[in-house]
C-alpha cells in the first residue's frame, strides 16, 4: 500500500483539485493522509467528506511527520496540498520506477502553472536533479521513500526552517539508495511566486541551497521563508 501524506492549512481552494488528481489515477492501493495545522477554512471538512484519514498537523515538516505516524502503507509519498495536476499513471509509474531500480527515496520533475520565466527555472531544477542525484539529493515539494527508511532517519526534522525535504532526502540517501524518476511532471501552483515576487524567492532557493551544501541544515531564521501555518492556530485545536 501507498501512503499519501499532505499537510494542510486552510487549503479549500486547493485541496479538493489535489484529491481528484489523486483519485484519476490508474493505482489505486492507497490511502490519503490529511495533516491539517489548524484550518479555519473548510480544508477538513472536505479532506472528511472524500474519505482522508485527517491527522492533527503543524508545520510542513511536523505535519509529515504525524501524517506518517499514522500511515499502514510501505511506501510513503509526501505532496503539496497545491498540487493541482497528476498525470493519471503517476504513481503507477513512480511505484514501477521505484522497485525497478531498488530504490529507498526519489523524487520527480515538478514545475510550477507560471509563466515562462518559472518554467526555464525549474527545467533547470529538473535537470540538475537528474545530473546530481547520485552524490547530491534533491526534493522539493513531493519526496516517494520507503516507510522503514522513513523511519530510520527519524523522519523530517522540524527544527529546519527551509528545505527541509532537500535534507531528508540527503540523510536518507546514506542508507538507501536516491534516486530522480523521470515521469510527466506534476504541476504546482506559482503562488508563493506571485505572493512574494519572483526574483525575491528564487534568490532564497538559490542562497538556501548553497547554505546547506557548505554549512549544512538550515536552522536559523536567515532567510524569511513563512509558511503561515501556525498564524491563529489555536483556536482550532481538534480535528
Amino acid at each position: 500500500m501507498l501512503s499519501i501524506i499532505i499537510p494542510t492549512k486552510n487549503e479549500e481552494k486547493y485541496l479538493p483539485i489535489l484529491l481528484s488528481q489523486i483519485k484519476k489515477q490508474t493505482f489505486k492501493d492507497y490511502e490519503i493522509i490529511v495533516a491539517d495545522a489548524g484550518s479555519e477554512d473548510k480544508t477538513v471538512e472536505i479532506a472528511k467528506r472524500e474519505g482522508c484519514i485527517v491527522v492533527k498537523g503543524g508545520l510542513p515538516a511536523k505535519g509529515r511527520n504525524e501524517g506518517a505516524r499514522v500511515a499502514k502503507g510501505e511506501l510513503l509519498l509526501f505532496t503539496d496540498a497545491d498540487n493541482i495536476y497528476f498525470p493519471e499513471n503517476l504513481l503507477e509509474k513512480l511505484i514501477e520506477e521505484f522497485e525497478k531500480r531498488n530504490l529507498g527515496v526519489a523524487s520527480f520533475p515538478i514545475y510550477p502553472k507560471g509563466n515562462w520565466f518559472d518554467k526555464i527555472a525549474y527545467w533547470i531544477y529538473n535537470k540538475f536533479v537528474k545530473l546530481t542525484q547520485n552524490f547530491l539529493p534533491h526534493a522539493t515539494n513531493s519526496i516517494l521513500i520507503k516507510k522503514e527508511v522513513f523511519e530510520k532517519t527519524g523522519g523530517f526534522d522540524e527544527e529546519i526552517k527551509i528545505a527541509e525535504d532537500h535534507e531528508l532526502a540527503r540523510r536518507a540517501a546514506k542508507i538507501a539508495k536516491f534516486g530522480f524518476i523521470e515521469t510527466e511532471p506534476v504541476i504546482t501552483s506559482a503562488r508563493r511566486f506571485e505572493k512574494e515576487g519572483r526574483i525575491k524567492t528564487y534568490g532564497k532557493y538559490l542562497l538556501a541551497g548553497l547554505y546547506m551544501l557548505f554549512f549544512g541544515p538550515i536552522k536559523k531564521e536567515i532567510f524569511d521563508y513563512k509558511f503561515d501555518y501556525l498564524k491563529n492556530s489555536k483556536k482550532r485545536d481538534k480535528i
